[in-house]
């Protein structure tokens, strides 16, 4: 039997001084006119190379995680970090508060100032949020008007403080219309634990917590709802996650 040759296996495209024929028919123009677009500079490197073409993946992923108008996460990817932290509690046990946001009486903004006006108030009240939390929360646009605030390692003691200073601080916030006018903003703000050891979803936790902000909408708006942690009642749904997989399955 003949000696095993590796040269007879080896492609001429693994060989970083052979140019790659593949990479020449990339076209890469749409993507940069993205990142120009969006106001992000272009990847570092030679163009074409490793490191540049990395870089131009890596600004891509992240344009398209994030909401255009305000830069904060987008649904999709707030939605990724929804079922990461319910994992992370399921397994640790640890708080974790989600607050959903209404910006009160938005359409009166449109109808009355313009979008170019709303764009404005949506971009403040984004800022202001992303201001007043820690950078370990994730502060997402899931809405026209809509935000959502997850806040991993948040106690219940604590969950009540924390939402009224984000109402707060939007309460405080002036934004200047094209016209000069002077705007003030408020949100409704509803909020919901994640139930602690239990396997939830995302569409569970959010339609707690959305219950939560109708009860602030029905009370009179620029106000906080949350759901006390040692209320929270687990699911159907929730029970069926927490024993599909467990050992105590065949006792149900």
């Amino acid at each position: 039997m003949p000696a095993w040759d590796d040269r007879r296996f080896v492609s001429p495209t693994l060989d970083p001084r052979a140019p790659d024929p593949h990479r020449q028919t990339l076209q890469l123009d749409t993507a940069l006119q993205l990142l120009k677009a969006s106001g992000q500079a272009g990847p570092d490197g030679e163009p074409g190379s490793d490191r540049w073409l990395q870089g131009l993946i890596d600004a891509l992923v992240d344009l398209s995680s994030r909401d255009a108008l305000t830069g904060l996460a987008n649904r999709r990817s707030f939605e990724l970090a929804l079922t990461r932290e319910i994992d992370r509690v399921a397994r640790s046990g640890e708080p974790a508060l989600l607050l959903v946001l209404d910006i009160d009486h938005f359409k009166r903004v449109n109808d009355t100032y313009g979008h170019a006006s709303g764009d404005l108030v949506i971009r403040s009240v984004g800022r202001t949020l992303q201001d007043t939390v820690r950078p370990m929360d994730l502060v997402a646009r899931v809405g026209g008007e809509e935000y959502a605030i997850l806040l991993p390692n948040c106690p219940a003691a604590f969950g009540p403080q924390v939402a009224e200073r984000i109402r707060a601080c939007v309460a405080g916030t002036r934004v200047e219309t094209p016209s000069g006018q002077t705007l003030g903003v408020t949100v409704s703000i509803g909020g919901a634990f994640a139930p602690q050891w239990v396997r939830t979803t995302p569409t569970l936790w959010l339609e707690r917590a959305d219950l939560q902000l109708y009860q602030a909408k029905d009370e009179g708006r620029d106000r906080c709802c949350l759901e006390p942690a040692a209320v929270s009642q687990v699911s159907a749904e929730e029970k069926g996650l927490l024993f599909a997989t467990s050992q105590f399955q065949e006792l149900l």
